[in-house]
């Protein structure tokens, strides 16, 4: 396990360089988008937290899988389309315009 690693600080630049190296520029309309990397930490941190400490990966991981954040469209219900594809939610992590998260 990486302790050092801090997800909403390092994974932003994490994805970059990914993108980069796999020939995925960064943009404003592509590549790394902020508010929904971090949206889908807060979630799964959340997610992560309510289940038993012993469980093993595998199962959390197939739970969270099975759960509504398997796909984006639970982002839609907190973000208006306009606003979570916008260039600033892009750039950086906007709150939600239609329902506050509640983690």
């Amino acid at each position: 396990m990486r302790t050092d690693l801090v997800a909403a600080r390092d994974m932003p630049e994490i994805i970059r360089s990914y993108n980069e190296a796999t020939g995925v520029e960064n943009t404003d309309h592509g590549g790394y988008h902020d508010t929904i990397t971090q949206a889908s930490l807060r979630a799964v941190r959340a997610f992560l937290f309510d289940l038993p400490a012993d469980m093993a990966l595998h199962e959390a991981c197939n739970r969270l899988l099975a759960s509504p954040y398997r796909a984006k469209e639970w982002l839609l219900q907190h973000w208006s389309k306009e606003m979570l594809f916008s260039t600033p939610a892009r750039r950086s992590w906007i709150a939600p315009d239609i329902l506050p998260l509640t983690f």
